[in-house]
């Protein structure tokens, strides 16, 4: 099972349903070295295809959520010096698109995925949290988008899905001047849910509500969270027309909606068969 498996950048837990990736680099700020950005995409990937879990927390240990980028990310993708300037700056694209595909996991889970966020959420951290269903934090926690700092531009997600949570012009503001964002103001702009007096009262709510979310027919949820996605990057007359063919084949109401019936009338909570696994080594 996917919590009996052994990474260096993070611990996971499942329990009841709710899987619980902790990050587990405090001392380095839980940035995003080498090892980071192998394993997290394949522990989503297991977590969905093994349907490990109804919902997904992710948290971190320390005083810092996530410093955001190991620089030596890029020191050790250097290329060979003899390849052609286009071959060479291909090879690099491809780099930054395979980057992008391990936060983009999390829009493409089955599962909502939360995100509890303490301290500084820097950087690549930005780009990981936008693409979760929900996020929380503490009130000491900032958000600072920091690539032009250092001389270049986010390029992992947070400049194409920031503008779909909070206004663009804000956006824009907190990308051109690299500013922190606190807690309170992006509790007012909508980035985050709710804010949380300290770590400990936040990770306690999250998994709460990861737990009441993992209560409900998981295909149910499956089916909001691709809906709203799609009606995100989509209009409304779209989203409509697939909101019904997604009805018309995955609504069956002897399944789980009798269940939650009969559940009702024997005062019980209701049981729901799990989303099927997904083999990802077979074709057929």
């Amino acid at each position: 099972m996917t919590s009996q498996k052994s990474y260096k950048t993070f611990t996971v837990e499942i329990t009841n349903k709710v899987a619980h990736i902790i990050f587990n680099r405090p001392d380095a700020l839980n940035s995003m070295n080498v090892d980071f950005w192998h394993e997290f995409p394949s522990v989503i990937h297991d977590i969905n295809n093994q349907s490990a879990a109804r919902a997904i927390v992710i948290s971190s240990k320390g005083k810092h959520f996530c410093s955001g980028m190991d620089l030596a990310v890029f020191s050790e993708n250097k290329s060979d010096t003899n390849i052609e300037l286009g071959r060479k700056q291909d090879q690099l694209r491809r780099l930054v698109l395979k980057l992008q595909d391990c936060f983009t996991v999390l829009e493409t889970a089955r599962m909502p995925v939360l995100m509890a966020i303490q301290g500084g959420c820097i950087g690549g951290a930005v780009d990981m949290v936008s693409a979760a269903d929900c996020r929380y934090c503490t009130s000491d926690a900032f958000f600072s988008i920091e690539e032009t700092k250092l001389g270049m531009t986010a390029d992992v997600g947070t400049l194409q899905r920031l503008p779909k949570l909070i206004s663009m012009g804000l956006v824009k503001e907190l990308a051109y001047t690299g500013r922190r964002m606190p807690a309170a103001e992006a509790k007012q702009a909508g980035l985050v849910n709710h804010v949380y007096d300290d770590q400990q009262s936040m990770i306690t709510a999250v998994l709460a509500i990861a737990a009441e979310i993992a209560a409900r027919s998981p295909l149910a949820v499956t089916g909001c969270k691709e809906m709203i996605n799609y009606a995100r990057d989509h209009s409304v007359s779209d989203s409509l027309n697939y909101m019904s063919v997604w009805q018309s084949g995955m609504f069956q109401p002897q399944n789980d909606m009798m269940e939650i019936f009969k559940a009702k009338a024997q005062n019980r909570a209701p049981e729901f068969e799990e989303l099927t696994q997904i083999d990802t080594t077979k074709i057929f």
